[in-house]
């Protein structure tokens, strides 16, 4: 990673199997999955600092089991920090996220963190034996509970989801004491938002499908709530946004090169045409100064923050193809981005989060800038919260509303 980057910039994979429109080629699910090992390896050879995937459990995705994948992405890296762009915390049980992320933490020395979801796919709730109406619900109480798994050697646990626990012990014990750093991934939801600044953890904004204006709401609630429960100023709250680009030397290449992949894709294609999709969302179709311009501009919109991740290689685009989209973007976009994100940048705003900077936080060694653990941020659950006495309703008592939680 760039230890002098205040951002950490990455991709992130959907893991999607799709049919290349240009050549009628779909790859094997052994191609795909050996191809996004290639393209995460070169995320880190072109100097970015974050490889993400999802989790899905359904065709046309591959990527069931991230940890798996995640551990043999870092044993192949050096610096390259391994995420999720989904953990779905609603259909996993707690138990098991906490030991698979601690076990995953071990193996890379602290270069991961995850992001927890409720996921895009109704029926994966029913296939591992949940309700969807219960979505909400599901991810207060399962966090709760992953919460205190990584923070307490004993737990005592009782909730409405699953069955309760007496002087349970998760190992292995998260790595130096400090739990894996935790993002809350949202497209739409405020009770994420809320939820992620009760435990004065990140949120990802993955603005990706709907117009900025939307993202906005969200971030500035997550950081007026942030600052709420005592955690820091609204600046210092720890953010991430999505973003998806595809560039060439001039934007008419551009333009003609991606549309076929466009208009084909399984999540956005046979919708809205390209020119009004990135007119709506940030989806950048363009040169690379097209790219720079518009996301050195995310900083007027959303503020400072601390990660941005770039979907680039799914919709049946070839690996040469997504292979030079990673040349250009570490080549030529993000230096840039670097550079022009960091300028004024306030120094309470703090920087990425590494297990390394974490673990200074909690021990010494020193004042740190970058995002401290929640252990250290605010587990003084403040009276009252709807979070307090876990589980907790959904909707009105998430006291999105109340001007007092």
């Amino acid at each position: 990673m760039n230890e002098q980057s205040a951002i950490q910039f990455g991709i992130m994979s959907v893991s999607d199997i799709t049919q290349d429109p240009t050549t009628g080629i779909t790859p094997s699910e052994a191609e795909r999955i050996q191809a996004t090992a290639t393209i995460a390896r070169h995320a880190e050879e072109v100097g970015l600092d974050v490889f993400a995937i999802g989790e899905h459990h359904n065709p046309p995705f591959w990527s069931s089991s991230p940890t798996t994948f995640l551990a043999h992405v870092a044993a192949q890296t050096e610096r390259l920090i391994v995420s999720t762009s989904t953990t779905l915390i609603t259909t996993n049980d707690p138990v098991r996220i906490a030991e698979e992320y601690a076990m995953l933490q071990h193996v890379t020395g602290g270069r991961m963190d995850l992001m927890l979801g409720r996921g895009n796919t109704g029926p994966v709730y029913p296939w591992f034996g949940q309700d969807i109406r219960q979505g909400l619900p599901l991810a207060i109480e399962n966090y709760a509970l992953l919460h205190k798994l990584w923070r307490e050697d004993v737990v005592d646990f009782e909730g409405k989801f699953r069955t309760p626990l007496q002087g349970f012990t998760a190992t292995p014990r998260p790595l130096d004491g400090v739990a894996p750093f935790v993002w809350h991934g949202s497209i739409r939801t405020p009770e994420i938002a809320e939820q992620a600044a009760y435990y004065g953890d990140g949120f990802f904004a993955n603005n990706i499908f709907w117009p900025k204006e939307h993202y906005q709401r969200l971030i500035e609630l997550y950081r007026q709530r942030f600052a709420h429960y005592g955690h820091g100023t609204a600046e210092e709250a720890i953010v991430g946004i999505g973003g998806q680009v595809f560039m060439a030397a001039n934007s008419q290449d551009a333009k003609r090169q991606f549309r076929p992949y466009f208009d084909n894709a399984p999540v956005y294609g046979h919708g809205p045409s390209m020119e009004d999709f990135t007119e709506m969302t940030p989806l950048t179709v363009g040169s690379p100064q097209e790219v720079i311009d518009r996301y050195a501009g995310m900083r007027e919109t959303f503020g400072d923050f601390q990660r941005q991740l770039f979907l680039i290689d799914h919709a049946g685009l070839p690996l040469k193809t997504v292979l030079e989209q990673l040349d250009i973007l570490g080549g030529e976009v993000v230096p840039v981005l670097r550079r022009e994100l960091a300028k004024n940048r306030p120094d309470n705003v703090p920087d990425g989060p590494t297990h390394s900077a974490r673990v200074k936080a909690v021990y010494g060694d020193g004042p740190s800038r970058e995002a401290r653990p929640s252990a250290n941020r605010g587990d003084n659950l403040t009276a009252g919260s709807p979070y307090q006495d876990a589980p907790a309703p959904a909707g009105a008592a998430f006291g999105l509303s109340r001007k007092d939680a």
